[in-house]
């Protein structure tokens, strides 16, 4: 028994082996802002197909320019993932070798 013990406490005294955690963001601030715009153009797209009590359901602002904008928030939000900022992109240049 003393044996299982002394193990136990080997395993959780000073040298455990703990790794460095790396807190970095995944997005930059300016992804999360475009990010942001996105969903507002989105809400904006939406409101304005739902919108309208007085126009019929056909109106060609309901029919074309609603799903317009839909697709042009959907597209931003894309972007938005997929954007890398400039900064990252020079920080990432500076590290490469010199041919």
């Amino acid at each position: 028994m003393a044996t299982a013990t002394n193990k136990a406490k080997s395993t959780t005294g000073k040298h455990s082996d703990k790794k460095p955690v790396n807190n970095f963001m995944v997005f930059k601030k300016q992804n999360y802002m475009l990010l942001a715009a996105s969903v507002l153009v989105l809400i904006i797209g939406f409101t304005v197909m739902g919108s309208g009590d007085n126009l019929p359901f056909d109106a060609p602002i309901k029919i074309t320019v609603a799903p317009i904008i839909v697709i042009l928030g959907f597209a931003l939000g894309v972007y938005s993932i997929l954007h890398t900022p400039k900064d990252d992109q020079k920080s990432n240049n500076q590290d490469a070798p010199v041919k």
